[in-house]
């Protein structure tokens, strides 16, 4: 059977569920190859900044790396803006979506906040308030994310750092979006029946 036969749920059978099962693991397992590929996309238009926002990216990465952030750090500094494809005004929900559930929950919520932490360095040029992240000092993963954007992404826009390639990163970001989701995958019961 190369595909299931059903046209509605109520007409599917296990053997139909246990394809399913098989071709979504393998697809989940592919993840990683599939992110990658949409971070490229940010390649090219700068969008008016010094450098191109896949550019920026890396750069966000190598700083984390060279100042010794772990592995998931370094992972979230890569995919942080990869949603500026698809909706820069919700880039951020949209990394945080994509990562959440591989990395810790702090580091969801870093990424889910940059945007507005980072605003410190620019907000007041657009008439807001810069201190605008100060609402969220007692939260736990505020101390991380004022790090993250202070001296890893809002410093990342210099076109003569010494970037490394993101070959350099694939092997964490394969490590990273191979986990196991955070409560696992269902698995097809051996006993399951139609209701």
């Amino acid at each position: 059977m190369m595909k299931a036969s059903f046209r509605h749920f109520g007409e599917a059978h296990r053997d139909e569920w246990a394809l399913i099962d098989d071709r979504f693991r393998d697809y989940v397992a592919d993840a990683p190859r599939r992110v990658l590929e949409h971070l490229h996309r940010l390649a090219g238009d700068t969008h008016g900044y010094p450098v191109d926002r896949f550019e920026h990216c890396l750069q966000t990465a190598t700083r984390a790396l060279r100042d010794g952030a772990d592995e998931e750090m370094v992972v979230c500094a890569l995919l942080h803006d990869i949603g500026d494809d698809l909706s820069p005004a919700n880039h951020a929900e949209i990394a945080a979506g994509i990562l959440e559930p591989f990395i810790d929950p702090l580091n969801t919520w870093m990424i889910r906040h940059h945007e507005l932490f980072q605003g410190y360095h620019y907000r007041h040029f657009f008439g807001l308030d810069r201190h605008a992240r100060e609402q969220f000092a007692d939260h736990p993963a505020y101390e991380r994310t004022v790090r993250f954007c202070d001296d890893w992404d809002q410093a990342s826009f210099d076109p003569d750092y010494d970037t490394l390639p993101l070959e350099h990163f694939v092997p964490m970001v394969e490590r990273v979006l191979r986990r196991a989701p955070f409560g696992g995958l269902p698995a097809i019961c051996e006993e399951a029946t139609a209701p």
